[in-house]
């Protein structure tokens, strides 16, 4: 069964295009993964430094293997000091 992953990003302003950078090479890596299916990111239109990465993986244990993989975990390392809040990772089974 499929799994969706919606995660929301709010990066401080001052370091918007160092994060678009990071975002590039994560998801260049990710979109290479067996598994996964989709892989974006969007730009919240009002809210300037809110990103949403918008996922599909044909399986939960291929977003598990995901997260352990060396490009993820870097990319969370460089993140953590750019961030505004937490991110929050919504994770689901489509119902409809």
């Amino acid at each position: 069964m499929n799994i969706h992953v919606v995660a929301v990003f709010k990066f401080n302003e001052n370091y918007l295009m160092e994060a678009v950078e990071l975002f590039q090479a994560l998801i260049k890596e990710t979109r290479k993964e067996e598994g996964c299916l989709k892989y974006d990111l969007i730009e919240d239109k009002n809210n300037k430094g809110t990103f949403f990465m918008i996922e599909l993986w044909e399986t939960e244990e291929h977003l598990n293997r995901h997260s352990g993989q060396d490009h993820l975990l870097n990319f969370r390392k460089d993140v953590s000091k750019m961030l505004e809040s937490s991110t929050v990772v919504y994770k689901g089974f489509k119902t409809l």
